[in-house]
């Protein structure tokens, strides 16, 4: 029986880090419609602190619930991530065309 916890540090890095990556997402986006990097950068800013601090509740909510939990095989979150990321900057650039940008 696995009685290891995450601490709360570990769950506001974890939020942290992944709304970096969100950041590096939404604001190229957000500046393919909007087309200024101000209301790009406003939104994107705004969205990822209501998304960091609501990601720290959920995960500390899902502490509490063994579910689903078992063995890590290998990296295989690294490379899911890093596919996100590549394939969201790919629609980036399509959407951005298809806007003429």
């Amino acid at each position: 029986m696995n009685t290891m916890v995450d601490l709360k540090i570990r769950s506001w890095v974890k939020s942290f880090t992944w709304r970096i990556i969100g950041v590096f997402i939404l604001l190229p986006l957000t500046y393919v419609f909007t087309g200024n990097w101000e209301s790009a950068g406003g939104v994107t800013l705004s969205f990822n602190i209501i998304r960091m601090l609501l990601y720290y509740v959920h995960e500390r909510a899902w502490e509490h619930i063994s579910w689903g939990r078992g063995e890590k095989k290998g990296k295989t979150l690294f490379y899911v991530t890093l596919m996100l990321l590549i394939l969201s900057y790919v629609l980036v650039i399509i959407v951005g065309l298809g806007f003429g940008h």
